[in-house]
């Protein structure tokens, strides 16, 4: 008996030691990724030197903690294709020029979107962020601000659907900003290529070129389009209840799926993908969420003199802004990687 009554209590130690345990696992690892974060800073936080530049200049713009760790996981995955086209490069695999010159176009479009181009342009400014870093509520766009209108006065929708719905809104108005960029950028890589190509080879290259180009700006025309139809008719019927995605890229990514070229067990596999790949943005949205508090958090601690309390929330910010990078360029690689897919389908159909 005396046996039995001490298994309880073994029990229940070997448990909090093994919780005790995790603990501090958990801890070390979140302290690593600090330290790891920390290190990287101090030797370059990129391995192509002009990508160090643009993020040396983004420090020391009024970015809010979020969107400056979104503007990190765009810039890795800039580095992360520039690295790939440099082994290109070098086995001689870009004569024509043209992956360089869409990388190009690619850093100019992210410049423009955080507020970092020399050349001011009044429709391609950052409207999405005023000057303190937190969101505008402005759509810039006459149809979707009728549309939100009477999305909000119509009572189909509960408090919660309205969140939804707003997402959706703000994540076409940043598609049309997108688009905008592209074609403003595509426009100048025209005339630089006009004085660029041999003119022994334009007959050849520059159709070729062109037809990248513009195959990019019709995917996205397309895309916003499609984004339309869909907020006009949630806008005016309220949320299918069936739906299964809610995330609006999620939603774009199914709704083009289901217009390429894919057999019905393709289509059923990139469904399940894109469960997995919503399940990975909801995560990022938590921590984007976490670390918004934690720099609030920060500034309020800085002012009070207590160096103990002042260090430990610096650690959790550190931590949860390597977090957030990290997670932000799964996010967005594993966008690339869909919307790769999907464009090959699409193209299939064009054929």
């Amino acid at each position: 008996m005396a046996a039995l009554r001490v298994l309880p209590a073994l029990a229940a130690a070997l448990f909090l030691a093994a919780a005790g345990q995790a603990s501090k696992y958990s801890r070390e690892a979140n302290e690593a990724l600090a330290a790891a974060g920390s290190k990287r800073r101090e030797a370059g936080e990129f391995r192509v030197v002009r990508l160090n530049q643009v993020w040396e200049k983004a420090q020391r713009l009024h970015l809010s903690a979020v969107k400056l760790a979104e503007l990190h996981s765009d810039l890795k995955i800039q580095e992360k294709d520039e690295l790939s086209w440099k082994k290109l490069k070098a086995e001689g695999l870009d004569e024509d020029g043209e992956k360089e010159a869409k990388l190009r176009r690619n850093l100019h479009v992210i410049m423009t979107k955080y507020g970092m181009n020399e050349k001011k342009d009044s429709q391609l400014v950052d409207t999405n962020y005023i000057k303190d870093g937190t969101e505008s509520n402005t759509l810039d766009d006459p149809r979707l601000e009728k549309l939100w209108s009477k999305a909000k006065t119509s009572g189909k929708f509960s408090d919660e659907e309205l969140d939804k719905l707003w997402r959706e809104f703000k994540h076409h108005k940043e598609k049309i900003r997108e688009y905008n960029i592209l074609l403003e950028t595509v426009s100048r890589t025209e005339d630089i290529h006009k004085n660029v190509i041999n003119p022994s080879e334009e007959n050849l290259v520059k159709e070729e070129i062109l037809h990248n180009k513009h195959r990019e700006l019709k995917e996205k025309l397309r895309s916003i389009n499609q984004g339309f139809e869909r907020l006009r008719k949630v806008s005016h019927q309220g949320y299918d209840t069936t739906s299964e995605f809610e995330e609006p890229r999620v939603i774009d990514l199914w709704d083009m799926a289901k217009s390429a070229n894919f057999t019905e067990k393709e289509l059923e596999s990139f469904r399940e993908e894109l469960k997995h790949f919503e399940a990975k943005i909801e995560k990022h949205h938590h921590y984007q969420k976490q670390l918004e508090i934690s720099h609030q958090k920060l500034k309020h601690v800085e002012g009070t003199g207590d160096k103990d309390h002042l260090n430990r929330n610096k650690e959790k910010y550190a931590m949860l802004q390597e977090k957030t990078k990290e997670l932000g360029y799964k996010v967005k690689k594993h966008l690339q990687d869909l919307s790769s897919r999907i464009s090959q389908g699409l193209q299939h159909n064009e054929l």
